[in-house]
């Protein structure tokens, strides 16, 4: 338990919400919030703007269409109450219209396309944490870090999850792993993709990083790399 204002007054760790509501973040799976926990408590009682691509596990890259049902947005959940003073977006190929809430807004975009990417984040604010779960393929990893990280305001968080796995039905065959990416750059504060022209892309936004971080799954080096912090000058 996290104390704050008042006598006697707690808020709840960040790994306890994500297993209240059941996001894959939290113990039972990858344990994303042990990390976040420490990096975003700062943030905690803040009036801060944050976004989230990938609403809900289930979507296109596991072969389902699109506009499908969905029944949930437990990572929503989570973070309204963890930061109880916050503006939350959901970014997400999937209609989440249906969730209203106090402080949520939902943009519905395709990560395929760059231009609807620029198009969604024209009607959004600037950023203090966005992440990135969505569909895990690597381009649309990509594609979102090139068109988002501007949105993200100085000394502000861009994290990419899941990058130990890209889906068949959406990955590009020969295209740069968003994971080597940024293990080359934390290592050589260099960009080196297949791909000339992304590559001077994202070469041009290495000034504006100050750090990047790369853990493994589980945060057992032994393991591949899963989850990319990059901290904004």
């Amino acid at each position: 338990m996290v104390k704050t204002k008042g006598p006697g007054a707690a808020l709840p760790n960040l790994t306890d919400l994500a297993d209240r509501y059941g996001s894959d973040k939290g113990s039972r799976k990858h344990r994303y919030t042990e990390l976040y926990q420490m990096l975003f408590l700062p943030y905690r009682e803040r009036e801060i703007d944050f976004l989230e691509m990938g609403l809900q596990i289930g979507g296109p890259e596991h072969g389902v269409s699109a506009d499908r049902k969905t029944t949930d947005a437990p990572s929503v959940r989570m973070w309204l109450e963890y930061f109880p003073n916050a503006r939350i977006h959901g970014l997400d190929v999937s209609d989440f219209s249906w969730f209203e809430a106090e402080r949520f807004s939902f943009h519905r975009c395709d990560m395929d396309s760059r231009a609807a990417i620029a198009e969604a984040a024209a009607g959004m604010p600037d950023f203090d944490i966005i992440i990135d779960d969505a569909s895990h393929a690597s381009h649309h990893q990509q594609n979102g870090f090139l068109e988002l990280f501007s949105k993200v305001k100085p000394g502000g968080l861009y994290v990419i999850e899941d990058l130990r796995w890209q889906p068949e039905a959406y990955e590009k065959p020969g295209i740069t792993k968003t994971a080597a990416l940024f293990r080359g750059f934390s290592e050589a504060r260099k960009f080196v993709h297949a791909d000339p022209a992304v590559q001077a892309e994202f070469e041009a936004l290495a000034p504006e990083i100050s750090g990047c971080f790369v853990f493994q799954a589980r945060y057992t080096k032994t393991r591949r790399d899963q989850v990319a912090v990059i901290h904004k000058r």
